[in-house]
């Protein structure tokens, strides 16, 4: 696609463009990072909304493009954005609501988004220590489950996610929106099952599961004293054999009513928030 939104030399200042038309190139190339083909070439994301741009910037990400809608001009906080953007070298769009409604995919987009780069964490480079709590999620399909557990992590202070498998990407428009901002602030890696087992043999820690014939109710495992990784199976066939058995404990969360289980985001949201709270009733600050 025309003008790429590429990697910029160290050191080379930005530049403004005011742009009307859906058919310019920069905007084409937005757009078409609604396609994993296309974030995967460019290995960018687009995230929407000023909190969340002026929070990445807060967090060191490398910017490509800030887009800002006309009437955010004389927006302190949009044009402050926009003067870090063209400082670290990106390209600052100035556009109508008409084409950021077109980047965004929607008809009342919020009025700035920016083009970031992806940033992965290598397996190789988790090393859970001390009550470092890491989550594992195998073949996540679902955008808005993936999303809700990274922004759950982030609230319960977890380190990071790796997702297992073929998962869905936790660089398209539908989970960075349900992440509300905490992909910025929460470390993703990726692995094979086969790369993620033999990981799990060098992992010192605790490995929790979720499984509808796990024997230990949630309640009753000692999470303290060692890392852990919460591993939690695909939203309809849970975990495969082979990562149940890597676990240390396959736990269960008794259930009153006539379903059998709970959604993936709210099942993790539960076992996290029971993890963290049984860390902080053995930590000498608890109570203060």
């Amino acid at each position: 696609m025309g003008c790429r939104v590429s990697n910029r030399p160290a050191g080379r200042v930005g530049q403004v463009k005011e742009v009307t038309s859906l058919a310019n190139p920069l905007v084409k190339d937005i757009r078409a990072l609604a396609l994993k083909k296309y974030r995967d070439q460019q290995g960018a994301f687009l995230a929407e909304g000023l909190k969340l741009v002026v929070d990445a910037l807060d967090l060191g990400w490398s910017i490509r493009t800030l887009i800002l809608a006309k009437s955010s001009l004389g927006n302190a906080v949009a044009e402050k954005a926009a003067a870090r953007t063209v400082a670290a070298g990106g390209t600052v769009l100035e556009v109508s609501e008409r084409v950021l409604g077109a980047i965004a995919r929607r008809d009342n987009p919020q009025m700035v988004a920016g083009v970031f780069e992806q940033r992965w964490t290598a397996l190789r480079d988790v090393r859970p220590a001390g009550g470092d709590v890491w989550v594992a999620l195998d073949r996540v399909r679902d955008p808005g489950n993936l999303g809700t557990v990274i922004r759950t992590a982030d609230a319960v202070g977890a380190k990071g996610v790796i997702l297992v498998g073929d998962t869905t990407d936790p660089y398209s428009f539908e989970t960075v929106r349900a992440t509300m901002g905490s992909i910025f602030a929460v470390p993703v890696a990726r692995a094979t099952q086969a790369e993620f087992l033999e990981w799990r043999k060098r992992f010192v820690g605790q490995v929790v599961g979720t499984h509808l014939k796990g024997a230990v109710d949630y309640r009753s495992i000692d999470y303290a004293g060692r890392p852990v990784v919460l591993l939690m199976g695909n939203e309809q066939q849970g975990l495969p054999d082979a990562l149940a058995e890597c676990c240390d404990t396959l736990a269960r969360i008794p259930q009153a009513g006539r379903a059998d289980s709970l959604n993936l985001a709210v099942a993790t949201g539960v076992m996290l928030f029971e993890i963290r709270r049984s860390a902080l009733s053995l930590s000498p600050e608890a109570g203060r």
